[in-house]
């Protein structure tokens, strides 16, 4: 198991995927219950189809990684966007081309860590990803909880062994409480210079369509919507083959300078 020293004894467990030097690395954000080993073969099928190399990492407090050193605050997802994203990019790819693939809570990472402009980025493609809070995001996680506390997320102990409980928990508690109601980071996003590739399930049970809405309106660069038919917040697995074929393309287009970004129209994709 590869790991990295951040500070103060915290470390970080990555894997990574061999690829051109002379491309961008994608560095690959999970969700807000994954780690790596949840991304599955994804992350490989990417690399292979594009060329790329690959980082892919499990952020402090899950995985193989350390726990958690502090409880979580309302800017959680700022820390991870704006102090550890940054030291592990520094530490492991430095002075590299980059492209962020973030699912979930790592989508929203990724449009952080975006909005600050770092000179590196070639580009960001989000999944699933929240600029905010609405109603039925928490409806969501109420059913998560419920099912949590019936058994029915036992699988996460495969992932995260012992602190399988630390990891729900703060997550659920985290979004589903009275001073979380109001996060919003829409300010962010006209700061966002990148390349976007914006991708939603149709039938995401923790979001609408207002989050994409969102995101490809207020960015400040050129952002592409795509909506996959018959999928939920998990389009990279629920619908591989389409997703494949949209983040391959967006991905090509980021890598050559010569290029031009597809222009901000709405796409939909269905299983190929």
């Amino acid at each position: 198991m590869a790991h990295i020293t951040l500070h103060d004894d915290l470390r970080i467990y990555y894997e990574f995927i061999d690829g051109d030097g002379d491309l961008p690395c994608l560095v690959f954000l999970h969700e807000g219950l994954g780690c790596a080993a949840m991304w599955k073969h994804f992350p490989r099928r990417l690399c292979r189809l594009t060329g790329c190399a690959g980082l892919v990492y499990d952020r402090l407090g899950y995985g193989g990684s350390s726990p958690a050193a502090a409880p979580r605050t309302v800017h959680y997802l700022h820390a991870y966007a704006l102090q550890e994203l940054p030291r592990v990019i520094a530490a492991l790819i430095p002075e590299r081309p980059i492209v962020l693939v973030g699912h979930s809570d790592g989508g929203t990472i990724a449009l952080l860590h975006g909005a600050e402009r770092p000179p590196h980025l070639a580009g960001i493609i989000t999944e699933a990803a929240h600029v905010f809070v609405e109603s039925v995001t928490l409806d969501g996680i109420r059913a998560a909880v419920t099912a949590f506390e019936n058994g029915r997320l036992s699988g996460l102990a495969k992932y995260h062994g012992e602190r399988s409980q630390a990891v729900f928990r703060a997550w659920s508690a985290t979004w589903l409480s009275d001073w979380f109601a109001d996060w919003n980071i829409e300010y962010a996003l006209p700061a966002i210079s990148a390349p976007l590739l914006v991708i939603q399930g149709r039938e995401d049970q923790y979001a609408t369509e207002r989050q994409v809405q969102a995101i490809v309106t207020r960015s400040g660069g050129p952002a592409t919507p795509a909506l996959i038919d018959r999928c939920g917040h998990v389009p990279h697995l629920e619908q591989p083959e389409a997703v494949l074929q949209l983040m391959s393309r967006f991905i090509k287009a980021a890598s050559s300078p010569s290029s031009t970004m597809p222009p901000n129209r709405p796409q939909a994709a269905g299983p190929c």
